[in-house]
């Protein structure tokens, strides 16, 4: 199946020139599980690292020297936006505001990252930014992972477990998330460990336990990484992945299990907002709308060009190939 869409990939190519059209097409034929409202802001493309964490040979895979940069910039970035001083602006900022002050922020530190928000709906990027979106009045949850990898030599971070414990002081502060609906996992010796089996564990659990008008936020600082795509549904050849604590002996998280688990099953109604703060970051979550703080979509969010329609067809069974037909 996979060699006959490959066929068609030129003409669904020229029919994203039509912006409005492949957008309102989308929209018709889009499954059901990207209907919910499910977000993510990241500090980079999935070609941009700050420290480079693609150093992969072979089968194998071993941490890069971060260079003594303190973990991801992504977190501490978006908090000197959003709770400088632990005081939240006077002023409502709008996500453009947000994403182009990061990356201000960013060039001053001397990091090139372009930080974006990929969405699973097409989000009007001059409205007011807000970690919860407005509809999500149920109970709120989170899933926060930090990762200095402790002892991994060249690879050991130094940023990450403050990058959670800041992050978490601000969503209970400014967005009412609670202490007793809040999972840490850290390698710090006093939370569970990030092991591979803890965070699929971890967020198995916050999707099963979430209902309609809850909201879900899920923040990972860390390392991330790139491997080669073995099922043939990405694009450029390559699967996004996080990093846990035992990828020697466990291996590592790649975008599609991350998609089948928390985006998948999600509970209709309910919303999920990501911070995933690593290197090749951009599409782990393989979200269709996407905005780069770049000055490259000045007319706001747009349908990845990047997209896989034969990966999404393989992924929903089928559900979307009208959306390719109608092209042909």
């Amino acid at each position: 199946m996979g060699r006959f869409f490959k066929k068609i990939f030129s003409g669904v190519r020229e029919a994203l020139s039509d912006k409005d059209g492949a957008r309102n097409e989308f929209e018709d034929k889009k499954p059901d599980a990207l209907r919910n409202e499910i977000r993510m802001i990241s500090g980079c493309e999935d070609s941009q690292t700050s420290a480079d964490v693609s150093n992969v040979s072979g089968s194998g895979f071993s941490l890069p020297d971060p260079a003594g940069r303190a973990g991801g910039a992504c977190t501490s970035t978006l908090l000197s936006v959003l709770y400088a001083d632990e005081q939240v602006p006077e002023d409502d900022l709008s996500f453009t505001q947000v994403l182009n002050a990061m990356r201000v922020n960013l060039a001053e530190q001397g990091f090139t990252q372009i930080p974006q928000l990929t969405s699973s709906n097409p989000i009007d990027v001059n409205a007011d930014f807000d970690l919860v979106p407005a509809n999500a009045t149920g109970t709120r949850r989170a899933v926060m992972i930090g990762i200095n990898y402790v002892g991994d030599d060249p690879g050991e971070l130094r940023g990450c477990h403050n990058d959670v414990l800041n992050m978490k002081k601000y969503i209970m502060h400014v967005h009412g998330f609670e202490e007793d609906n809040i999972t840490i996992l850290m390698d710090d010796g006093e939370h569970d460990s990030p092991t591979k089996e803890n965070i699929l564990e971890a967020y198995k659990k916050v999707i099963e336990e979430t209902e309609e008008s809850d909201a879900i936020f899920l923040h990972y600082s860390g390392h991330g990484t790139k491997v080669k795509d073995r099922d043939g549904d990405e694009a450029d050849g390559y699967d996004e992945a996080l990093v846990p604590v035992d990828y020697q002996e466990e291996g590592l998280i790649n975008d599609d299990d991350l998609y089948d688990i928390l985006c998948k099953p999600l509970a209709k109604g309910a919303t999920m907002v990501s911070l995933m703060d690593c290197c090749h970051s951009g599409t782990i979550l393989d979200l269709p709308y996407i905005f780069k703080a770049d000055g490259s979509m000045p007319e706001g969010m747009q349908l990845d060009e990047s997209l896989d329609f034969d990966g999404l067809i393989q992924s929903f069974g089928g559900h979307v190939i009208g959306f390719l037909t109608n092209f042909l």
